[in-house]
């Protein structure tokens, strides 16, 4: 089977959905566990759309909340892909809240999610590669990967049997923390 290429444009999915009160919490913003549902199904679409296979959500590397977002504001959340891997795909997104009455829109949130497909067995698949058609989608491209290299670089610095607490003491020193750490150092 020859590797098949395909546009960020291809995959893209927008959505758009009314807040109502019944998403909101107790401050009366809408819920943050809300807005993270959304963008867990408009991830999986998108990456459905890239991969045509069921998708799954693999890590949620970053999801920035900037602005609240108010009961009564349209939510539009856009998806691309801005990755791919050999089974996985980094879909980023971005969620905008419009004031229907002043017209006043704000960027309220960006995420990126990592997907994996699947097969009918739970087998990661091979997806489609990714065309770059312009600057906006090779910067997209580059971020992913540099945010994979650093999640990478995490886990082998801190996540090995070696690792010496006392190597890091000094990094702690800026920090709101007192270490009363009892193992031995």
């Amino acid at each position: 089977m020859s590797l098949r290429y395909k546009s960020a444009e291809e995959s893209r999915v927008v959505i758009s959905e009314l807040m109502l009160p019944s998403h909101s919490n107790f401050s009366g913003k809408i819920h943050g566990g809300y807005v993270l549902s959304l963008l867990d199904q408009i991830a999986f679409a998108c990456a459905s759309k890239h991969s045509r296979a069921y998708c799954v959500t693999a890590s949620v590397d970053t999801v920035d909340f900037l602005n609240p977002i108010e009961v009564g504001e349209l939510v539009t959340m856009r998806a691309s892909i801005n990755y791919v891997g050999r089974t996985s795909m980094v879909v980023g997104i971005r969620v905008e809240a419009e004031n229907i009455q002043t017209g006043i829109v704000k960027h309220c949130n960006s995420s990126y999610f990592t997907m994996v497909a699947r097969d009918d067995e739970g087998k990661g698949i091979e997806v489609d590669g990714l065309l770059l058609e312009n600057t906006t989608e090779i910067k997209r491209f580059l971020k992913a990967v540099k945010r994979i290299e650093m999640k990478r670089k995490r886990r082998e610095e801190f996540d090995r049997e070696d690792f010496v607490p006392e190597d890091y003491l000094s990094d702690l020193e800026n920090y709101k923390v007192k270490v009363t750490c009892t193992d031995e150092l």
